[in-house]
């Protein structure tokens, strides 16, 4: 039986790769949370077959997975890399279902904070700048604080932690944010 004190935060890594920096800063905002919060790491993204407005009204088994997923969690921290200025067509793909059906999509009201993590300077910002225009989009609400991680190569140490300890106080602040919008929407639905 889940505590219903504590909350569910549903991690994404918006990068499809093994060795993801971007997983990384996930698994790390998990090692920072305290007992009154749980951080899940979702591994299904490239599962996720391509949006078709053809299929909406019957998606494949994995959509309807991911979207109980969502649906169950109390708030999602969505850690993204840059490609191309922009976010990872997977990621996108997958926002896009969970926005469907029209108007009653399961990020409606959904708690969102968005991260990332690159290897350029800027550490992600334009496409977490762009994550956040689409969740807003979509109608979920999106944590007005960000955590860009630059020079991913120099930026874990080898137990995957973040080692800037200024960058590891931004990563828990903005987790406390999180759950801070998270109690007050769940409030608000009860």
């Amino acid at each position: 039986m889940r505590d219903t004190n504590q909350l569910n935060v549903l991690a994404v890594s918006g990068s499809l790769r093994a060795a993801s920096h971007n997983t990384s800063l996930l698994r790390g905002a998990a090692a920072l949370t305290d007992a009154g919060m749980s951080v899940r790491l979702w591994r299904d993204l490239a599962a996720i077959p391509p949006f078709n407005e053809d299929d909406e009204d019957r998606p494949a088994d994995q959509v309807h997975a991911m979207r109980a997923e969502f649906a169950t969690a109390d708030a999602l921290l969505i850690s993204t890399p840059e490609y191309n200025t922009g976010i990872p067509g997977q990621l996108k793909n997958a926002l896009d279902w969970l926005s469907r059906p029209y108007e009653s999509g399961v990020l409606i009201g959904k708690p969102v904070a968005v991260v990332g993590v690159s290897p350029s300077d800027y550490g992600a910002a334009w496409s977490q700048e762009s994550l956040r225009k689409v969740l807003a989009a979509c109608g979920a609400r999106v944590v007005d604080r960000e955590l860009c991680v630059p020079r991913a190569d120099e930026a874990f140490e080898p137990e995957g932690h973040l080692r800037d300890p200024e960058q590891r106080a931004a990563l828990r602040n903005l987790l406390d944010d999180l759950g801070q919008v998270a109690r007050r929407t769940n409030g608000e639905a009860a």
